[in-house]
Protein backbone atom coordinates (compact mmCIF):
# COMPACT_ATOMS: atom_id res chain seq x y z
CA UNK A 1 0.00 0.00 0.00
CA UNK A 2 1.22 3.62 -0.85
CA UNK A 3 2.44 5.59 2.15
CA UNK A 4 1.82 8.78 -0.08
CA UNK A 5 -1.93 8.52 -0.06
CA UNK A 6 -4.03 10.03 2.21
CA UNK A 7 -6.89 8.18 4.62
CA UNK A 8 -9.24 7.73 2.14
CA UNK A 9 -7.26 6.23 -0.30
CA UNK A 10 -5.83 3.71 2.21
CA UNK A 11 -9.02 2.47 3.02
CA UNK A 12 -10.60 1.38 0.21
CA UNK A 13 -7.08 -0.18 -1.10
CA UNK A 14 -7.60 -2.29 2.03
CA UNK A 15 -11.20 -2.79 2.05
CA UNK A 16 -12.51 -2.61 -1.19
CA UNK A 17 -11.60 -6.00 -2.55
CA UNK A 18 -14.50 -7.59 -4.15
CA UNK A 19 -17.49 -7.01 -6.26
CA UNK A 20 -18.31 -3.68 -7.21
CA UNK A 21 -15.92 -2.58 -4.80
CA UNK A 22 -13.06 -3.89 -6.45
CA UNK A 23 -14.27 -3.01 -9.86
CA UNK A 24 -14.40 0.55 -8.52
CA UNK A 25 -10.97 0.52 -7.01
CA UNK A 26 -9.79 -1.03 -10.76
CA UNK A 27 -11.20 1.71 -12.35
CA UNK A 28 -9.55 4.25 -10.05
CA UNK A 29 -6.25 2.37 -11.04
CA UNK A 30 -7.15 2.76 -14.52
CA UNK A 31 -8.02 6.58 -14.96
CA UNK A 32 -4.84 7.07 -12.82
CA UNK A 33 -2.43 5.00 -15.17
CA UNK A 34 -4.28 6.58 -18.19
CA UNK A 35 -3.36 10.20 -16.98
CA UNK A 36 0.34 8.90 -16.09
CA UNK A 37 0.65 7.35 -19.76
CA UNK A 38 0.13 11.06 -20.72
CA UNK A 39 -3.45 10.43 -21.73
CA UNK A 40 -6.44 13.07 -21.55
CA UNK A 41 -10.19 12.56 -19.78
CA UNK A 42 -13.26 13.12 -20.75
CA UNK A 43 -15.73 13.29 -17.82
CA UNK A 44 -19.85 12.54 -18.67
CA UNK A 45 -22.02 13.88 -15.86
CA UNK A 46 -25.70 12.45 -16.62
CA UNK A 47 -28.62 12.23 -13.42
CA UNK A 48 -28.72 14.99 -10.94
CA UNK A 49 -24.78 15.28 -9.46
CA UNK A 50 -24.52 18.70 -9.73
CA UNK A 51 -27.68 18.62 -6.67
CA UNK A 52 -25.90 15.97 -5.29
CA UNK A 53 -23.04 18.05 -4.80
CA UNK A 54 -20.34 16.45 -6.64
CA UNK A 55 -18.17 19.90 -7.02
CA UNK A 56 -17.18 19.64 -3.70
CA UNK A 57 -14.67 16.46 -5.41
CA UNK A 58 -15.14 17.23 -9.46
CA UNK A 59 -14.17 21.10 -9.06
CA UNK A 60 -10.53 19.61 -7.30
CA UNK A 61 -10.21 17.22 -10.22
CA UNK A 62 -10.50 20.30 -12.57
CA UNK A 63 -8.02 22.65 -10.95
CA UNK A 64 -5.53 19.94 -10.78
CA UNK A 65 -5.58 19.02 -14.36
CA UNK A 66 -7.37 15.35 -14.22
CA UNK A 67 -10.24 16.34 -16.48
CA UNK A 68 -9.52 17.39 -20.41
CA UNK A 69 -13.21 18.07 -21.07
CA UNK A 70 -16.39 17.31 -19.67
CA UNK A 71 -19.97 16.42 -21.30
CA UNK A 72 -23.29 17.11 -18.72
CA UNK A 73 -26.68 17.51 -19.23
CA UNK A 74 -28.23 21.04 -18.90
CA UNK A 75 -29.51 20.13 -15.53
CA UNK A 76 -26.13 19.58 -14.14
CA UNK A 77 -24.65 22.77 -16.01
CA UNK A 78 -27.47 24.92 -14.42
CA UNK A 79 -27.82 23.31 -11.14
CA UNK A 80 -24.02 23.95 -9.64
CA UNK A 81 -24.43 27.16 -10.30
CA UNK A 82 -27.89 27.30 -8.42
CA UNK A 83 -26.48 25.21 -5.20
CA UNK A 84 -23.75 28.13 -5.57
CA UNK A 85 -25.84 30.78 -5.18
CA UNK A 86 -29.09 29.29 -3.26
CA UNK A 87 -27.63 26.50 -1.67
CA UNK A 88 -29.47 27.95 1.96
CA UNK A 89 -32.85 28.09 0.77
CA UNK A 90 -32.71 24.54 -0.41
CA UNK A 91 -35.02 22.06 1.21
CA UNK A 92 -33.68 18.33 2.06
CA UNK A 93 -37.12 15.85 2.63
CA UNK A 94 -34.68 12.72 4.30
CA UNK A 95 -38.33 11.03 3.98
CA UNK A 96 -38.87 11.44 0.06
CA UNK A 97 -40.90 7.81 -0.50
CA UNK A 98 -43.31 8.42 2.28
CA UNK A 99 -44.42 11.55 0.16
CA UNK A 100 -47.77 11.35 -1.46
CA UNK A 101 -49.12 12.81 -4.12
CA UNK A 102 -50.74 15.79 -1.90
CA UNK A 103 -47.25 16.39 -0.23
CA UNK A 104 -45.82 16.82 -3.38
CA UNK A 105 -48.21 19.32 -4.54
CA UNK A 106 -47.51 21.20 -1.41
CA UNK A 107 -44.02 20.70 -2.16
CA UNK A 108 -44.84 22.71 -6.05
CA UNK A 109 -47.43 25.37 -4.26
CA UNK A 110 -44.22 26.41 -1.98
CA UNK A 111 -42.13 26.90 -5.21
CA UNK A 112 -39.99 23.57 -4.33
CA UNK A 113 -38.88 21.31 -7.16
CA UNK A 114 -37.74 17.72 -5.91
CA UNK A 115 -34.88 16.00 -6.61
CA UNK A 116 -34.70 12.85 -4.87
CA UNK A 117 -34.35 13.90 -1.28
CA UNK A 118 -33.66 17.72 -2.41
CA UNK A 119 -35.84 20.25 -3.04
CA UNK A 120 -34.42 22.99 -5.31
CA UNK A 121 -35.85 26.62 -4.80
CA UNK A 122 -37.34 28.23 -7.69
CA UNK A 123 -37.32 32.07 -6.58
CA UNK A 124 -33.75 32.14 -5.25
CA UNK A 125 -32.20 29.41 -7.67
CA UNK A 126 -34.07 29.37 -11.22
CA UNK A 127 -35.26 33.34 -11.31
CA UNK A 128 -32.05 34.25 -9.64
CA UNK A 129 -30.19 32.73 -12.75
CA UNK A 130 -33.02 33.86 -14.58
CA UNK A 131 -32.68 37.67 -13.98
CA UNK A 132 -28.47 37.37 -14.76
CA UNK A 133 -28.68 35.31 -17.48
CA UNK A 134 -31.47 37.17 -19.62
CA UNK A 135 -29.05 40.07 -20.45
CA UNK A 136 -26.25 38.16 -21.12
CA UNK A 137 -28.73 36.28 -24.25
CA UNK A 138 -30.00 39.63 -24.76
CA UNK A 139 -26.94 41.50 -25.50
CA UNK A 140 -25.58 38.79 -27.70
CA UNK A 141 -28.85 38.36 -29.44
CA UNK A 142 -28.82 42.25 -30.40
CA UNK A 143 -25.54 42.70 -31.44
CA UNK A 144 -25.86 39.00 -33.50
CA UNK A 145 -23.53 36.86 -31.58
CA UNK A 146 -23.73 33.12 -31.04
CA UNK A 147 -22.18 31.48 -28.01
CA UNK A 148 -22.66 27.69 -26.86
CA UNK A 149 -24.86 27.33 -23.85
CA UNK A 150 -21.97 26.86 -21.40
CA UNK A 151 -20.03 29.76 -23.11
CA UNK A 152 -22.82 32.09 -21.45
CA UNK A 153 -22.81 30.34 -18.15
CA UNK A 154 -18.93 31.03 -18.08
CA UNK A 155 -19.64 34.63 -18.92
CA UNK A 156 -22.20 34.87 -15.65
CA UNK A 157 -19.63 33.43 -13.71
CA UNK A 158 -16.48 35.46 -14.35
CA UNK A 159 -18.31 38.80 -14.73
CA UNK A 160 -18.48 38.41 -10.81
CA UNK A 161 -22.43 39.72 -11.15
CA UNK A 162 -23.48 36.28 -9.06
CA UNK A 163 -20.71 37.16 -6.19
CA UNK A 164 -22.91 38.67 -4.00
CA UNK A 165 -25.32 35.42 -3.43
CA UNK A 166 -22.49 32.91 -2.73
CA UNK A 167 -23.86 30.84 -0.32
CA UNK A 168 -21.20 27.91 -0.27
CA UNK A 169 -17.44 27.97 -0.38
CA UNK A 170 -16.79 28.78 -3.97
CA UNK A 171 -14.08 26.34 -4.40
CA UNK A 172 -16.53 23.83 -4.51
CA UNK A 173 -18.42 24.79 -7.13
CA UNK A 174 -17.15 22.86 -10.34
CA UNK A 175 -18.30 25.17 -12.63
CA UNK A 176 -16.65 27.90 -11.44
CA UNK A 177 -13.71 25.87 -11.64
CA UNK A 178 -14.40 25.04 -15.09
CA UNK A 179 -15.04 28.74 -15.86
CA UNK A 180 -12.13 29.95 -14.57
CA UNK A 181 -10.04 26.93 -16.64
CA UNK A 182 -11.76 27.88 -19.71
CA UNK A 183 -12.37 23.99 -19.70
CA UNK A 184 -13.81 22.28 -22.97
CA UNK A 185 -17.75 21.79 -22.01
CA UNK A 186 -20.85 19.91 -24.44
CA UNK A 187 -23.77 19.99 -23.30
CA UNK A 188 -26.06 17.66 -25.56
CA UNK A 189 -29.72 18.16 -25.20
CA UNK A 190 -29.65 21.72 -23.56
CA UNK A 191 -33.30 22.58 -24.57
CA UNK A 192 -34.39 19.87 -22.02
CA UNK A 193 -33.17 21.64 -19.03
CA UNK A 194 -34.86 24.96 -16.44
CA UNK A 195 -33.04 27.75 -18.30
CA UNK A 196 -33.04 25.91 -22.06
CA UNK A 197 -36.93 26.12 -21.46
CA UNK A 198 -36.71 29.85 -20.09
CA UNK A 199 -34.84 30.30 -23.46
CA UNK A 200 -37.80 28.59 -25.37
CA UNK A 201 -39.95 30.98 -24.02
CA UNK A 202 -38.01 34.03 -25.00
CA UNK A 203 -37.75 32.41 -28.98
CA UNK A 204 -41.58 31.77 -28.64
CA UNK A 205 -42.36 35.53 -27.05
CA UNK A 206 -39.86 36.41 -30.22
CA UNK A 207 -37.63 37.99 -27.58
CA UNK A 208 -34.56 36.21 -28.57
CA UNK A 209 -34.00 34.89 -31.87
CA UNK A 210 -33.38 30.58 -31.52
CA UNK A 211 -29.77 30.94 -33.50
CA UNK A 212 -28.40 33.15 -30.54
CA UNK A 213 -28.00 29.73 -28.57
CA UNK A 214 -25.29 27.50 -30.47
CA UNK A 215 -27.08 23.98 -31.22
CA UNK A 216 -26.03 20.09 -30.50
CA UNK A 217 -25.26 19.68 -34.16
CA UNK A 218 -22.44 22.54 -33.37
CA UNK A 219 -21.44 20.99 -30.54
CA UNK A 220 -20.76 17.82 -32.03
CA UNK A 221 -19.20 19.37 -35.07
CA UNK A 222 -17.08 21.56 -32.42
CA UNK A 223 -16.79 18.17 -30.57
CA UNK A 224 -15.16 16.33 -33.68
CA UNK A 225 -12.79 19.07 -33.72
CA UNK A 226 -11.49 18.78 -30.76
CA UNK A 227 -11.12 14.88 -30.88
CA UNK A 228 -8.91 14.92 -33.80
CA UNK A 229 -6.37 17.63 -32.47
CA UNK A 230 -6.68 15.60 -28.98
CA UNK A 231 -6.55 11.89 -29.89
CA UNK A 232 -3.03 11.65 -30.36
CA UNK A 233 -0.57 9.40 -27.90
CA UNK A 234 -2.36 7.58 -25.11
CA UNK A 235 -5.47 8.93 -26.27
CA UNK A 236 -8.96 9.73 -24.88
CA UNK A 237 -10.21 8.14 -21.99
CA UNK A 238 -13.90 8.14 -20.76
CA UNK A 239 -14.92 8.32 -17.69
CA UNK A 240 -18.82 8.25 -17.76
CA UNK A 241 -20.83 9.03 -14.74
CA UNK A 242 -24.50 7.70 -14.95
CA UNK A 243 -25.81 7.27 -19.12
CA UNK A 244 -28.29 9.15 -20.77
CA UNK A 245 -27.72 11.77 -23.62
CA UNK A 246 -24.47 12.79 -21.13
CA UNK A 247 -22.84 9.77 -22.52
CA UNK A 248 -24.10 8.64 -25.59
CA UNK A 249 -23.85 11.92 -27.27
CA UNK A 250 -19.85 12.30 -26.77
CA UNK A 251 -19.26 8.51 -27.22
CA UNK A 252 -20.25 8.96 -30.59
CA UNK A 253 -17.93 11.40 -31.95
CA UNK A 254 -15.41 8.41 -32.72
CA UNK A 255 -17.62 5.97 -35.07
CA UNK A 256 -18.86 9.40 -36.49
CA UNK A 257 -15.14 10.30 -37.65
CA UNK A 258 -14.66 6.75 -38.79
CA UNK A 259 -17.80 5.46 -40.20
CA UNK A 260 -19.49 8.79 -41.63
CA UNK A 261 -16.12 10.69 -41.97
CA UNK A 262 -14.38 7.46 -43.60
CA UNK A 263 -10.89 8.78 -41.11
CA UNK A 264 -9.86 4.98 -40.62
CA UNK A 265 -7.26 5.77 -38.85
CA UNK A 266 -9.00 7.83 -35.93
CA UNK A 267 -8.18 6.17 -32.51
CA UNK A 268 -10.91 4.44 -30.67
CA UNK A 269 -11.43 5.64 -26.68
CA UNK A 270 -8.83 4.30 -24.91
CA UNK A 271 -10.28 3.61 -21.45
CA UNK A 272 -13.83 3.34 -20.53
CA UNK A 273 -15.56 3.64 -17.09
CA UNK A 274 -19.08 4.15 -16.68
CA UNK A 275 -20.61 3.96 -12.62
CA UNK A 276 -24.39 3.38 -13.10
CA UNK A 277 -27.18 1.38 -11.06
CA UNK A 278 -28.86 0.76 -13.99
CA UNK A 279 -30.16 -2.84 -14.94
CA UNK A 280 -28.42 -4.46 -17.63
CA UNK A 281 -31.10 -5.04 -19.88
CA UNK A 282 -34.14 -3.82 -22.71
CA UNK A 283 -32.02 -2.18 -25.00
CA UNK A 284 -31.52 1.17 -22.54
CA UNK A 285 -27.84 2.64 -23.33
CA UNK A 286 -27.53 3.31 -19.82
CA UNK A 287 -27.44 -0.71 -19.35
CA UNK A 288 -25.62 -1.45 -22.38
CA UNK A 289 -22.09 -3.29 -20.85
CA UNK A 290 -19.26 -1.95 -22.27
CA UNK A 291 -18.47 -4.61 -25.31
CA UNK A 292 -21.63 -3.73 -27.02
CA UNK A 293 -20.07 -0.50 -27.71
CA UNK A 294 -17.47 -2.68 -29.38
CA UNK A 295 -20.12 -3.37 -32.11
CA UNK A 296 -20.63 0.31 -32.28
CA UNK A 297 -16.86 1.24 -33.52
CA UNK A 298 -16.63 3.14 -30.40
CA UNK A 299 -14.59 0.97 -28.04
CA UNK A 300 -11.41 -1.27 -29.40
CA UNK A 301 -11.26 -4.77 -28.13
CA UNK A 302 -8.28 -3.52 -26.64
CA UNK A 303 -9.76 -0.75 -24.74
CA UNK A 304 -9.55 -1.36 -20.48
CA UNK A 305 -13.52 -1.50 -19.66
CA UNK A 306 -14.91 -1.20 -16.24
CA UNK A 307 -18.56 -1.09 -15.00
CA UNK A 308 -19.14 -0.21 -11.48
CA UNK A 309 -22.80 -0.60 -10.65
CA UNK A 310 -23.44 1.53 -8.11
CA UNK A 311 -24.85 4.49 -7.11
CA UNK A 312 -22.57 7.29 -8.74
CA UNK A 313 -23.08 9.80 -5.66
CA UNK A 314 -21.20 6.57 -3.26
CA UNK A 315 -18.86 5.52 -6.03
CA UNK A 316 -17.25 8.56 -8.21
CA UNK A 317 -16.06 10.49 -5.26
CA UNK A 318 -13.92 7.82 -3.88
CA UNK A 319 -12.54 7.51 -7.18
CA UNK A 320 -11.60 10.69 -7.32
CA UNK A 321 -10.67 10.66 -3.95
CA UNK A 322 -8.08 8.02 -5.06
CA UNK A 323 -6.95 9.90 -7.72
CA UNK A 324 -6.24 13.41 -5.97
CA UNK A 325 -4.32 10.77 -3.34
CA UNK A 326 -6.93 11.60 -0.62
Amino acid sequence: MSTERGPISQFIEKQYLHFNAAAMVDAAKGYETHLLEGGKMMVTIAGAMSTAELGISLAEMIRQDKIAIISCTGANLEEDIMNLVAHSHYKRVPNYRDLSPQDEWDLLENHYNRVTDTCIPEEEAFRRLQKHIYKIWKDADTSGERYFPHEYMYKILLSGELEQYYEIDPVNSWMLAAAEKNLPIVVPGWEDSTMGNIFASYVIKNEIKASTMKSGIEYMAWLADWYIKNSGGKGIGFFQIGGGIAGDFPICVVPMLYQDLEMDKIPFWSYFCQVSDSTTSYGSYSGAVPNEKITWGKLDIHTPKFIVESDATIVVPLIFAWILKQ
